[in-house]
């Protein structure tokens, strides 16, 4: 089990909140192995803090880190980066799914790596019920998509 009250790490944690701006620019090269971007004391003492735990108790998984990825693609509406994240609740590639909005009948076909729209590609539902809509929803929710239960195929 990891410790996290290391008294080294927690004592270069507090010194950072003393150093002067040329004294962190220092700390920042040191850690960093670049120039500080900036001359902001608390922008860099936050990163410098991050950076002094993450090299004293390991950095994020790399699955998590793809995970995280996944969902800035998702977010931002682009693919930029390799993985794609799974839901159990997509259906079969093919699969058209249908839901009326405000009178108009709005198809979706599920595609191998998102969802097609009005000729639109879409990496989420929620992307496409929040442009049908205006507002945010839960695109399986809005589609009538369910989780499977608990021991079903």
């Amino acid at each position: 089990m990891q410790k996290y009250d290391d008294p080294q790490v927690i004592a270069r944690l507090a010194a950072l909140k003393t150093m002067t701006v040329k004294e962190l620019k220092a700390e920042w090269s040191k850690l960093m192995g670049s120039d500080a971007p900036n001359n902001s004391s608390q922008f860099m003492i936050q990163r410098l803090s991050y950076r002094i735990q993450e090299l004293a108790f390991g950095g994020m998984s790399k699955p998590l880190v793809r995970t995280l990825d996944a969902l800035a693609d998702e977010y931002e509406g682009k693919k930029v980066r390799k993985s794609v994240i799974a839901d159990p609740r997509n259906p079969i590639i093919g699969t058209r799914l249908v839901r009326g909005w405000n009178g108009t009948e709005h198809t979706v076909t599920v595609m191998k790596d998102g969802f097609d729209w009005n000729g639109q590609r879409f990496k989420s539902l929620s992307a496409i019920a929040k442009t049908i809509t205006g507002t945010n929803w839960n695109g399986y929710r809005f589609f009538g998509l369910r989780a499977a239960e608990r021991g079903a195929r």
